[in-house]
């Protein structure tokens, strides 16, 4: 039914009325609807929708993923991007099954392995050269323009053993054939951290940018922090990506100290890393806040710049006519111990916490998952 959207904080967006009308067909109005429901926001933030860049919900379709719902609205998320849970021998199935049939906003990033993560870690996606089918690769993305996003490479030795930098290699060629980006998994050698950078071009995305993984953290040497800090410049993206491995306190701390902001937040949700220690959007972008990254930059990296990638509407979607997508949440004071991806702890003394999504005309409550406030 038709909404009113009323008593709230506008953030993230050019400008915003007092007042946002949303019609029976999800737009929003620009003159009052009659007939509307009045949701008084309390005084809360409203700013375009939470846009996670790194999940896994290929549920059933892999051994670590999570359903979508888990990573969405009832945390505050409206868009995600599923990061490469598929390749394409079982794509399929993650479009019939969870992206067409979600609420959510869901696309996702093509794993340059054709199984994908179906058994993650255990039967790793990029053993040799067989992993790897390029005709059938690009007959998938060509099929799915519409949800597929991007090119994923998990460019780590767990993964790629002797096979080093070739598979990365491979998938940016892919990526440049079809003019998409190319979102690449950093972390223990072999390849080396600097040998992936130096394939990457202006729209690429590093995901676990901010690791601690001995050889494979941009703060590793001096001469690699500076390396990020010119590819980022140039228009490289750099991408949070927690996990249950791959971000570390002080690595976030001391890059955001030294001017390294991330373009997006992503949480990197899976079964392995739900539960601790990521938890969800709110909690990871929490973490973020309390290392340094100011309230302004958490709220562009959350929703502006990755909402950018997935094609989405951002600072300009309270223009009339465009589909209604926003979350509505508050900053709270707290007292919550939490850790990384190594084990070390802060405790962070601010909280996002999402009270509401909106999603065209269906308004549903949210809340941060966990840790419970101290």
């Amino acid at each position: 039914m038709p909404l009113r959207l009323t008593n709230f904080k506008p953030v993230g967006f050019d400008a915003a009325p007092d007042e946002i009308f949303v019609d029976a067909s999800g737009k929003v109005a620009a003159t009052p609807v009659e007939g509307a429901e009045v949701l008084d926001l309390k005084g809360a933030y409203l700013s375009p929708g939470w846009c996670d860049l790194h999940v896994h919900v290929w549920h059933g379709g892999t051994d670590i993923s999570i359903r979508a719902a888990e990573a969405g609205r009832a945390t505050g998320v409206t868009a995600m991007a599923d990061a490469g849970s598929a390749g394409e021998a079982n794509f399929h199935g993650l479009r019939e099954y969870v992206i067409d049939p979600a609420s959510e906003t869901i696309k996702a990033f093509l794993n340059i392995g054709s199984i994908g993560l179906v058994a993650c870690n255990r039967v790793p996606e990029l053993i040799d050269w067989r992993s790897i089918d390029i005709d059938r690769t690009l007959a998938v993305i060509e099929a799915n323009r519409d949800v597929i996003c991007g090119i994923k490479v998990r460019a780590s030795g767990v993964i790629v053993g002797s096979w080093g930098i070739t598979p990365a290699k491979i998938a940016k060629r892919i990526a440049e054939m079809v003019d998409l980006p190319l979102m690449v998994h950093v972390g223990e050698p072999p390849p080396l951290i600097d040998e992936v950078f130096e394939i990457l071009t202006p729209g690429d995305i590093v995901t676990h940018c901010f690791n601690g993984k001995a050889a494979g953290s941009i703060r590793d040497t001096a001469a690699l922090f500076k390396m990020a800090q010119d590819m980022a410049e140039r228009g490289i993206l750099m991408d949070i990506g927690h996990g249950g491995a791959s971000f570390n306190f002080k690595t976030a701390r001391d890059s955001i100290a030294d001017g390294l902001r991330p373009f997006s937040i992503s949480t990197d949700l899976h079964m392995r890393s739900m539960e601790t220690p990521v938890y969800d959007m709110a909690t990871t972008v929490s973490k973020l806040l309390a290392v340094g990254l100011s309230f302004e930059d958490c709220i562009e990296a959350t929703t502006n710049a990755p909402r950018s990638v997935l094609g989405l509407s951002g600072a300009d979607g309270l223009t009339p006519g465009s589909r209604a997508d926003f979350t509505v949440f508050d900053l709270e004071k707290a007292s919550i111990d939490v850790a990384d991806s190594q084990g070390n702890h802060l405790v962070m003394d601010r909280v996002f916490e999402p009270r509401m999504t909106v999603l065209g005309d269906d308004a549903r409550p949210a809340a941060r998952r966990l840790p419970p406030a101290g």
